[in-house]
C-alpha cells in the first residue's frame, strides 16, 4: 500500500503549525510561535491565542502546501488536533481541517495531541511494543502504557500541577521571563547543592504531584528574605529542577520493575530539558531498554506530529466524521475509537 500524504493542523495552545507528511518523510513543516505575544501575560492568554490563529492559519497553511511541493489534490487526507487543548484555538484548527476535507472531499481524521507528541519519537526509529509513554508538558504529566501500535492506557497522571506549569510558576516567583522552563534549565546546569526541597508525594502508583513543591519554592524564598539573605537563583533553580526531574525518573524506574515493555518513549516540550535527558539515557543504560526522544525540533508542539499519527489512523480506517466537535478534555484511552 502507498504511502498516504497527510496534512497535519495543530492548534491547540500557542502555536499555529501545519505540515505535510508521506510516511515518516516530513515534506513541509511550518510553524508560527505566539510565545512572544503572550510573555506579558506570563503564560498562554486563551482569548489571544484564538485571535492570533485566526490570524495565521492562512498563511501558514498556504506555505504549507507551497513547500511540500504538492498539490492539494495530492493528500490522501487531513488531520488535525481534536483535544486537549484550549477550546477556543482548537475550534480554529478543527474548522479550517473541515473545510478543506469537504472541499477536496477526503477523509477527516481527529487526532489526539498527546498521543501524536509519543507519536512523534517515529521521527527517529520505529516504536518496540509494548512500550512505555512519558508526556511531560506545559499542561499535562502522564504516565500511558502503549501495549500495540494505537493503543493508550493512562496508567499515571499528576494530581495537580504539570510539570511545564510548575516549571513556569516557580520561575515567575523567580522573576525570569517566560516561559520559564528553558531558563531554569539553563540555571540549573550550572548549580550546586544549596537549598534542601521536601519530595513530592502523590497517591497514586504511578501518578505526580508539583503543587507543593512550587509552594515550598514558595517559602523558601520567603524565609530566606526574612533573613535578608540573597537568594542564590542559581542553586535554586539546581535544587527544584534535581527534585523534579528525579521523581520523574523515579516513578519510570517503578513503571519498568511493574510492567515489562520493549521502549520508552518521552515526548512533549519539556522533554527538551537537558537533565531529563542525561537521566533517562543512564535508566536506559541500567534496564537495557530504549529510550526514544522525538527529534528536538518534533517535542514542541508541530503539525507534523498530528499528521503522522494521522497518517497511521488512515491506514488503520479510523476516520472521523465531518460532524466532530473538539474536547478541550479528550482522554488519551477515547482515542483509540474509530
Amino acid at each position: 500500500m502507498k504511502a498516504p500524504i497527510i496534512l497535519g493542523i495543530e492548534t491547540s495552545c500557542d502555536e499555529t503549525s501545519i505540515a505535510v507528511v508521506n510516511d515518516t518523510k516530513v515534506l513541509s513543516h511550518v510553524t508560527a510561535s505566539q510565545i512572544n505575544r503572550h510573555e506579558a501575560y506570563g503564560g498562554v492568554f486563551p482569548e489571544l491565542a484564538s485571535r492570533l490563529h485566526t490570524e495565521n492559519i492562512g498563511y501558514v497553511l498556504q506555505t504549507a502546501i507551497k513547500d511540500s511541493k504538492i498539490k492539494l489534490e495530492d493528500l490522501s487526507a487531513i488531520a488535525v488536533t481534536r483535544g486537549p487543548g484550549l477550546i477556543g484555538a482548537l475550534h480554529i484548527g478543527l474548522q479550517t481541517a473541515k473545510m478543506l476535507a469537504a472541499r477536496l472531499q477526503i477523509p477527516l481524521i481527529g487526532v489526539h495531541h498527546h498521543a501524536a507528541h509519543l507519536e512523534a519519537a517515529r521521527f527517529m526509529q520505529p516504536i518496540l511494543y509494548p512500550a512505555l509513554g512519558l508526556i511531560v508538558s506545559g499542561g499535562h504529566t502522564e504516565l500511558v502504557y502503549m501495549a500495540r501500535p494505537l493503543h493508550y492506557e493512562l496508567i499515571g497522571q499528576t494530581q495537580d500541577d504539570a510539570i511545564g506549569e510548575s516549571y513556569d510558576k516557580v520561575a515567575r516567583m523567580m522573576g525570569l521571563a517566560y516561559p520559564g522552563g528553558p531558563i531554569l534549565d539553563q540555571l540549573a546546569q550550572k548549580g550546586k547543592p544549596q537549598y534542601t526541597l521536601p519530595t513530592p508525594k502523590a497517591i497514586g502508583k504511578f501518578d505526580f504531584s508539583y503543587s507543593g513543591l512550587k509552594t515550598a519554592v514558595q517559602s523558601l524564598m520567603q524565609k530566606e528574605q526574612h533573613a535578608k539573605r540573597e537568594i542564590n537563583q542559581v542553586n535554586l533553580a539546581f535544587a527544584f529542577q534535581q527534585i523534579v526531574i528525579q521523581t520523574l525518573i523515579d516513578k519510570l524506574q517503578l513503571a519498568l520493575q511493574t510492567i515489562p515493555v520493549k521502549s520508552v518513549i518521552i515526548g512533549g516540550g519539556v522533554s527538551l530539558n537537558q537533565t531529563l535527558r542525561k537521566q533517562a539515557t543512564l535508566l536506559s543504560q541500567q534496564t537495557k531498554i530504549p529510550f526514544i526522544f522525538p527529534p528536538t525540533w518534533a517535542c514542541t508542539d508541530n503539525g507534523a506530529m498530528i499528521a503522522l499519527l494521522g497518517g497511521e489512523m488512515f491506514k488503520a480506517g479510523m476516520i472521523s466524521s465531518l460532524e466532530i466537535g473538539v474536547d478541550p478534555s479528550w482522554e488519551i484511552q477515547a482515542s483509540m475509537q474509530k
